[in-house]
């Protein structure tokens, strides 16, 4: 399944609207941080491994593509 993942900064929430997914980031934007701890707070939500979870687009920007694996 892919998701449209749309980040804030300096908040701290998870909202899954269809395959559209809001979600607030207490890490600053350094270095990848953000985008572990987004992996981790979608490892919790849709509880599967982390392994499971892909970055394919956006790794550098507030809008990302997430691909969660079968």
């Amino acid at each position: 399944m892919i998701y449209t993942v749309s980040v804030s900064f300096y908040k701290e929430f998870f909202e899954v609207n269809g395959n559209h997914t809001n979600i607030g980031s207490k890490s600053k934007p350094i270095k990848g941080e953000t985008n572990r701890e987004l992996i981790k707070k979608i490892e919790r939500y849709f509880q599967i491994s982390s392994s499971k979870v892909l970055l394919k687009k956006g790794h550098k920007t507030t809008e990302k593509i997430i691909e969660i694996m079968q």
